[in-house]
């Protein structure tokens, strides 16, 4: 079995969505004075992290969108895990997934990841450039037709941020559809046959979390 990451790295200062502050990684122990309390005999790093919870490639729960939905820490694994993979690579030009790019494909109990490329523009201005690549209102009520277990796009938002009504989110998460954002890596992925995870820590009173998202290609 091949695993592939499908997530983004993050460190100290990383910017994932302009206009929110990035993670600050400082020692909370370093390794000096480590050394000074362990009297020399052992050393070790403790790492202080300031870091909002929308950071690298995450994953949105239903109570990032509605007060009554589950957080991350409610998320069955199931959700999450061991799920079938579908891709598609939105073809070049077009913006928007719709339900035509979804005809004829198998989605129930699957993870739909949306290839759009835009990741190539992950740390600079063009990411959060308006016309990024989003999931459209109709394919968001598709997936939740098609009985999606969960959908992921490697752009900035599964939603047009021109659009303050946020109307995938808003399906989705309502029908208990979790959303992975920010992925990369999805050309790597071709057609081939994966099962897709996204595991975030048990987190309580939160709705959205950092993820390592990977495949394992069969």
């Amino acid at each position: 079995m091949q695993l592939m990451d499908l997530s983004h790295e993050v460190g100290d200062g990383t910017v994932t969505y302009p206009g929110l502050p990035a993670p600050r990684i400082t020692d909370y122990l370093s390794r000096e004075a480590s050394r000074e309390r362990y009297r020399g005999e052992a050393e070790f790093h403790i790492a202080k992290i300031e870091m909002i919870a929308n950071t690298g490639t995450y994953l949105d729960a239903p109570s990032h969108r509605y007060e009554d939905g589950d957080d991350i820490a409610q998320l069955a694994l199931a959700k999450v895990a061991f799920l079938p993979g579908v891709i598609v690579h939105l073809p070049e030009g077009q913006r928007a997934l719709r339900p035509e790019h979804l005809t004829g494909l198998d989605l129930r109990g699957c993870a739909l990841l949306v290839h759009t490329g835009w990741s190539r523009h992950w740390e600079t201005e063009a990411y959060a450039r308006a016309d990024h690549p989003y999931i459209s209102r109709e394919a968001a009520e598709a997936l939740v037709d098609a009985g999606a277990a969960l959908a992921g796009i490697d752009s900035i938002n599964v939603d047009d941020v021109a659009d303050a009504s946020r109307p995938a989110h808003t399906i989705l998460l309502r029908h208990g559809i979790p959303i992975v954002e920010h992925l990369t890596n999805l050309a790597a992925l071709r057609d081939r046959k994966f099962t897709f995870f996204a595991v975030p820590p048990r987190m309580r009173g939160v709705g959205t979390f950092i993820v390592r998202a990977f495949a394992a290609l069969d």
